[in-house]
């Protein structure tokens, strides 16, 4: 069995007033919607953390498909991070990685699941990425 998550993150401002949504799909089950924020975050930020707080809420090793709008996130979990990390956290031109904390902690959840990464694009009528871009705009709103 394999579990999907989609993951979105937006923010009012950038930095400013952010959101993130999670929609997981669990075979034969409801789906599960997820959101929170943070203010005085980036878009970026909240990208990363909708997909850490997917992955979070299954507390226990599981077969995982990410689903995410966000090339940042795909291009950093499947070709960036391998070099930050051999190089201290420090990007090619020796600077430190931005969002170094929230890198780590998604480094630290995707070891506790099988992960399959992959990139949708935004706001093109996939259903459950737009649900989770509206969970995550619904929190900027309700704050």
């Amino acid at each position: 069995m394999e579990i999907t998550i989609y993951t979105d993150g937006a923010c009012s401002g950038n930095p400013g007033l952010g959101g993130w949504g999670v929609v997981a799909i669990i075979p034969d089950k409801e789906p599960i919607y997820l959101k929170g924020g943070l203010d005085n975050t980036t878009n970026n930020q909240m990208e990363l953390t909708a997909v850490i707080e997917g992955l979070r809420y299954f507390k226990e090793y599981q077969k995982i498909l990410i689903i995410t709008d966000s090339k940042y996130v795909i291009n950093g979990i499947e070709t960036w991070i391998k070099n930050w990390k051999k190089n201290g956290w420090k990007t090619a031109s020796k600077k430190p990685v931005k969002n170094q904390e929230l890198w780590q902690k998604l480094d630290k959840e995707i070891l506790k699941h099988s992960i399959k990464w992959e990139w949708v694009k935004g706001h093109a009528g996939n259903e459950n990425n737009e649900k989770a871009d509206y969970l995550a705009r619904q929190f900027i709103e309700e704050n």
